[in-house]
Order: C-alpha cells, then structure tokens, then sequence
C-alpha cells in the first residue's frame, strides 16, 4: 500500500514520522512524504529528525518530494497541511488520487473532509482528529512536546466503519495512539469547542492560556464562547456531551501558564493564521443557521 503524508509540518511530521520508522524496510506498505522548500532539501539528504517523548531518531521515507508525478498514486492519504492551504493542496495532487483511495484530513477544524470531498470527490474521504503539540524546530527536524498523540479517524455510518480496519491496524503496528470511530462529528466539535474560542481569544487578546485562567473575567468569556460553539453544533445537530464544557475549561486549567494556541502564534509571528477554519467558520455556520455568535463575532472583526 502507498501512503502519502502531505505536509510534514508538526502533525505531519510526527505521524509520518512514526509510519516510516515502522515500515522504512518492509515491502508491505510506502510511505510518501510531500514537503517543500529547505524542509523538503534536509529530508531527502539526512532524512527527517524525530524528537518525540517516546524517544528520538532519523527517518527515511520511500519518497520525499514537492512533485506529484514522482509521489505516484496513493492508497491511503494523509492530509496534515494547514487550513487555507488546503484545496490547493488536494488540488495539486488530484493526479494522485484514484477511485480506491481513502483520504484523511487531520487539521483544526470541523469542515476538512467536506472541503476535501468537493475537490477529490473520486476518492472515499474520512474524519480525523489529533491532539499533538508539535512543530518543525528547523527544516528536517520536528519537536513533538506534548499532547496525547492521538489520532481518531471515521464516520458517522457504524455499518461502513469496518471497511476501515485495516487503516487502524497500519497505525497501530507503526506505534501510533490510534482509534476508528462511528461518531467521528463529535470527536472534530468536541475539539473545535476548545481549539475555537481559545484560539480566537488568544489571538486577539495576546493572553497565554494560563492567563486566560488565572483572570475570573477572561475565564468567563471562554465559557460562554464555548457555549456558543455547543448552540451551533446543537443546530447542525451535533450533540456533545453534557460534560463537554467543562472537561475543555479543565483542559486550559492543565496548559502551562505561558502556553500559547498555534493561532496565537501564528498572529504574533506575522504569519497567516487559520482563522478560516475557526473563528470565520463559526461565525458564518452562526449567521446562516439562526444562532448568534456574539462573543466570536466581535473576536473575528478584530482579526479578519
């Protein structure tokens, strides 16, 4: 089988890294990493550096390259680009796919395999959700520091979720914390509940997560942000679990105090955030389905 993993980035990175670690010498499966730039130059010449909490090393994936003519067809594709570059990404490696092939996006956000079905729709597209902190430290060298490592792929269809199996076996034989899921829509809103509005308000306000949580008022609005995020899931009748606000406000009590978002990051570093995929995307499911967004309405307008 040949897997590609387009974009090795921090999520790519760490979960190509792990498959080509697994299989470098077995005949079994490829693994295809399409990368760009003095990242891809460093990772066809030494491979690609691995620092992980698990243990570090080099890996060398079959192939790494910026062409789809040499990437070849792909069985099993991994998407771990970032959001805006997502259909041009899919768009230039529409040669790759083909009608048996399954596709996996795994970025922030709740709408990637819609957005991906529209641009490959010969191919079967999943969900997949990861909780990883990671990023590429240099080119050729991606530092995972934290997070779960794990990766949950699915549908909503339990009838069809077996023919997925042997995709869970692949990643569990490579190491990777790995589930298949039939409720694959609760898994990408109960993420977005803390992703959106802590992105959104880290972002335009500069607060660090433990910020966000030692200032009663800030840690205020980050509740009734993600109750905003509960009442559009609600209309588009995804219903999280009870619990669900709550279990994310613990999880920003667990960052450390000077832990940033990726959007955050992304703003104070001057680089293009994926505020699409988050704050825009809310906003816009909010107006068109009847359900205000106030609290991210005003973020956005600061951010857009």
């Amino acid at each position: 089988m040949r897997i590609g993993i387009i974009g090795i980035g921090g999520v790519g990175g760490y979960f190509g890294g792990k498959l080509a670690r697994k299989y470098e010498h077995a005949d079994e499966h490829e693994i295809i990493f399409v990368a760009r730039g003095r990242h891809l130059k460093e990772i066809q010449k030494n491979g690609l550096t691995l620092f992980s909490l698990e243990g570090d090393g080099v890996v060398h994936p079959k192939v790494a390259t910026d062409d789809p003519a040499e990437a070849g067809k792909f069985d099993l594709i991994f998407f771990a680009t970032k959001s805006y570059s997502l259909e041009s990404s899919a768009a230039d490696y529409f040669s790759c796919v083909h009608d048996r092939s399954v596709v996996i996006p795994l970025l922030n956000g709740v709408n990637s395999a819609a957005r991906l079905g529209r641009i490959l729709p010969q191919a079967t597209v999943l969900g997949g959700s990861v909780y990883i902190i990671s990023h590429v430290e240099q080119p050729g060298v991606i530092r995972q520091e934290g997070g779960s490592c794990k990766l949950t792929f699915g549908t909503d269809d339990h009838a069809s979720m077996q023919k997925f199996t042997y995709i869970l076996d692949i990643l569990l034989k490579a190491g990777i914390t790995a589930e298949l899921t039939d409720h694959i829509s609760e898994v990408l809103w109960t993420k977005f509940l803390l992703m959106c509005p802590i992105g959104s308000l880290t972002a335009a306000t500069g607060n660090t997560y433990g910020s966000i949580w030692a200032d009663p008022a800030l840690r205020k609005k980050a509740r009734e942000m993600m109750m905003e995020v509960v009442a559009v899931a609600k209309a588009r009748q995804v219903n999280l679990p009870d619990e669900a606000v709550d279990q994310a406000m613990s999880l920003i009590a667990g960052f450390g105090y000077n832990s940033k978002t990726s959007m955050q990051l992304d703003r104070e570093n001057g680089r293009q955030m994926e505020i699409d995929a988050l704050t825009a995307y809310l906003c816009g499911e909010g107006k068109s389905l009847g359900v205000p967004t106030p609290l991210h309405d005003e973020l956005y307008d600061q951010l857009k």
